[in-house]
């Protein structure tokens, strides 16, 4: 179990990875510092998803981490930056958490 909550806190590191590319693509006054956190949570996902392909196979843990990263990132995304949110979008975002919730119910 411990596996699927290391899984969950990498997924959100993919998130904010993600939040700091946003950033560096703004050309923000934060540069250096938006550069050096991409820098460090680009390692962290790493070393957190390589430890969870210990107790999870790596399709099982790689799909739900970028699963729950894209569907993390576009909810942000809806939130924080104004992005759509519409029927289909919302939709697909269930799906993909579906599809996360039954790898997790076949791993048994």
């Amino acid at each position: 179990m411990h596996y699927w909550l290391v899984l969950l806190f990498a997924s959100a590191c993919e998130v904010m990875w993600a939040m700091t590319l946003k950033g560096l693509s703004d050309r923000s006054h934060w540069s250096v510092w938006l550069f050096a956190s991409s820098a460090f949570l680009t390692v962290l996902n790493i070393i957190l998803l390589s430890y969870v392909m210990r107790g999870i196979p790596a399709s099982t843990a790689y799909a739900v981490w970028t699963g729950l990263g894209a569907a993390g990132l576009a909810v942000v995304g809806m939130f924080a930056f104004g992005e759509s949110v519409n029927l289909l979008r919302l939709g697909s975002l269930v799906l993909v958490i579906v599809g996360v919730v039954g790898l997790k119910l076949s791993q048994g």
